[in-house]
């Protein structure tokens, strides 16, 4: 097994689209988590939001989160990333757009992101921020 640099860790993050997996604090302090989709930009992540989910409600109220992001085939990897998350509720619509278009870009195709980047550049839908306070990161876990 080895021990991931940070840059191989977001260069991993990058690789292809995978689902990550974030967990947020509830305000009675339990844990929820929620599937979600990323871009890395610098050393942050970006994601959005609807603003009535629990994961909204959540990150409003405590913006802790961790986040665990796997490639589940051998030899298996991951990376888990705990930070603050940073959260928008009224972005700058030409920003928001670029975001959903470039986030449906890299999970659903060029076909088809521009269409899902208008219907998620809305009000209502939220722009977050991670920005890294900790990563873990390993790969060749099987070897």
């Amino acid at each position: 097994m080895k021990d991931l640099t940070k840059a191989e860790a977001l260069a991993f993050l990058m690789s292809k689209p995978r689902t990550g997996k974030l967990a947020s604090v509830r305000p009675d302090g339990r844990p929820h988590i929620a599937p979600i989709w990323f871009i890395v930009d610098g050393d942050d992540l970006i994601f959005t939001t609807w603003y009535t989910t629990v994961k909204a409600a959540n990150l409003k109220a405590d913006p802790r989160v961790s986040l665990c992001v796997d490639d589940d085939t051998p030899p298996y990897a991951f990376v888990i990333i705990e930070g603050v998350a940073q959260v928008q509720e009224t972005p700058d619509p030409t920003e928001m757009l670029r975001w959903t278009t470039a986030l449906a870009r890299r999970y659903m195709g060029d076909e088809v992101a521009e269409a899902y980047g208008k219907r998620n550049a809305v009000a209502g839908e939220w722009l977050i921020r991670l920005t890294p306070t900790k990563i873990v990161a390993k790969s060749g876990i099987s070897d």
